[in-house]
């Protein structure tokens, strides 16, 4: 399974939203994302990926769409 479809079937299992159509929506302004789903969806994007995300990531800006949710992912794989 790619990284992106990992990261949308998480969003899709943590917030019961299928966001393939709205990738670059802001998942706040949605409704479909607060900030304790941000620490859930945290919490398993590390376990999933084997990956640390720090919380200096983690602003609204920051990850507020899934495609940044998973370039996000991606950088971290890589560093």
């Amino acid at each position: 399974m790619t990284v992106d479809a990992k990261v949308l079937e998480i969003i899709e299992d943590l917030f019961l939203e299928d966001v393939s159509d709205i990738l670059d929506d802001d998942l706040f302004d949605a409704g479909i994302m607060d900030s304790m789903g941000t620490v859930e969806l945290v919490l398993a994007l590390e376990d999933a990926f084997g990956i640390k995300i720090p919380v200096s990531e983690m602003g609204r800006d920051d990850w507020n769409t899934a495609n940044k949710i998973i370039q996000g992912v991606k950088e971290l794989q890589n560093v």
